[in-house]
């Protein structure tokens, strides 16, 4: 793992931080992650809850679409993510919230924790430390640490969206969880020996994205969450614009739009097609039909498969696609992946308030 900027054609002495690194770090990441909320203490008793919450912005949010993708179509229980200030109303008593931030400063998940308690709701930490972790201590609420050595939440993933399944298994809501982490780690890694090869999918796909805008499509809550993840990844590692859409829905107003500006978005627009198992046979011939609708209308249509058993094995492997595609595309422009300076910045406006 020491040795892997040439595996990344062009990023070298570009990252700062070690982005490749921790994007290469994914399967060893989500390893120990359950292993760190395996032992968790204090949690309610599986009777007393009746929702869930997760609270956590951009690269802490994704937790939460991670945990709703894979756990909530099995849950007996509804999964609500929130991102923003204010949690729902009906959080009380019966909720149990999970405030995920890697800082632990993100102030609209401190805001939010802080409203959560106050209407009397269960409420497990996932956090490298920052006001989060105060209130974890002062309140005696568990607290599930997230290294602090990852060089940027979004390269954090797996520390801190596994937690929650691992803890939602320990009170009976999730069953099988551990066993569907494990099923992820060993598609990881072979993801990683592909990823680091010589015939990596994410270096073709980046070449074929080049200095075009990536518009990602999926289906189903676990492609939409990896094409928000590709999105994201895009627009932070890449410093790139990228968008997002999801089938069927997609097929309602999106593919109305394509024809007016055609001699535009075909210089302009490359469609990745996420695919992955269980897609409702008509999302499947919609890919299908919508390509030859896309046909001259974009420069280009690629198609991404994930391999890998279970759906958490199959979203991760998507998300771990995705992250090095990122990295190829900052390569090819000469960019760090690393810093995030628009960020830093209008979060350094809004503390001066």
């Amino acid at each position: 793992m020491s040795d892997l900027a040439g595996r990344v054609p062009g990023l070298g002495a570009l990252d700062s931080e070690g982005m490749l690194e921790a994007h290469a770090g994914l399967p060893d990441q989500v390893a120990s992650a359950a292993e760190r909320a395996a032992d968790v203490a204090g949690l309610p008793a599986r009777e007393q809850i009746e929702n869930v919450v997760v609270l956590g912005m951009g690269g802490s949010g994704v937790a939460g679409d991670v945990v709703l993708a894979v756990a909530g179509p099995y849950l007996p229980v509804p999964v609500t993510v929130v991102k923003s200030y204010t949690p729902p109303a009906f959080v009380g008593p019966a909720s149990l919230v999970f405030a995920v931030s890697w800082s632990g400063d993100t102030e609209e998940t401190v805001e939010a924790a802080g409203e959560s308690l106050g209407q009397q709701a269960k409420m497990v930490v996932v956090t490298g430390g920052g006001q989060l972790a105060e209130l974890a201590q002062r309140a005696e609420l568990p607290l599930v640490g997230v290294p602090r050595d990852l060089p940027e939440p979004r390269a954090a993933i797996g520390a801190m969206a596994i937690p929650i399944l691992v803890v939602l298994e320990s009170i009976g809501l999730f069953p099988g969880a551990s066993r569907w982490v494990e099923l992820a780690v060993a598609q990881l890694r072979r993801r990683r020996e592909q990823l680091l090869g010589g015939d990596s999918v994410a270096a073709e796909v980046a070449a074929r994205i080049g200095n075009t805008i990536p518009l990602v499509h999926s289906s189903r809550a676990l492609g939409m969450t990896a094409a928000l993840r590709w999105k994201t990844q895009v627009n932070e590692n890449a410093k790139s614009p990228a968008f997002w859409a999801v089938y069927p829905e997609l097929c309602h107003n999106e593919v109305e739009g394509w024809a007016r500006l055609a001699d535009v978005t075909r210089k302009l627009i490359t469609v990745v097609n996420l695919r992955h198992d269980g897609e409702h046979p008509q999302v499947a011939r919609r890919f299908a039909l919508v390509g030859e609708i896309l046909a001259g209308a974009v420069a280009d249509v690629c198609e991404v498969r994930a391999a890998g058993e279970g759906e958490l094995a199959q979203l991760l492997d998507l998300v771990m696609i995705g992250d090095f595609v990122s990295l190829h595309l900052a390569a090819q422009s000469g960019i760090d992946p690393g810093p995030a300076p628009v960020l830093t910045r209008l979060k350094s406006q809004l503390r001066q308030g």
